[in-house]
């Protein structure tokens, strides 16, 4: 992965660990708290200060696969 990639994925992590953490946060304040935790069940790693940075990110460059996929079909 070349460092403009790795950029946009770091940010698009960033972006959607903060979207997790207020969402839960969202939950409790509305005493949603059955709500809440099975949420945070669901995303429970990236709630975890200790396992955050240890949580893999699996990416795909569509246009890649697409190109494979066409190769493919075309042998």
């Amino acid at each position: 992965m070349n460092n403009e990639i790795q950029t946009l994925v770091t940010a698009q992590r960033d972006k959607l660990h903060g979207w997790v953490c207020e969402r839960f946060t969202q939950l409790m304040s509305e005493d949603r708290h059955e709500d809440a935790m099975a949420f945070a069940d669901e995303w429970f790693e990236w709630l975890d200060p200790d396992q955050l940075e240890e949580e893999e990110t699996l990416f795909s460059n569509e246009e890649e696969i697409t190109g494979y996929y066409e190769e493919l079909i075309n042998e």
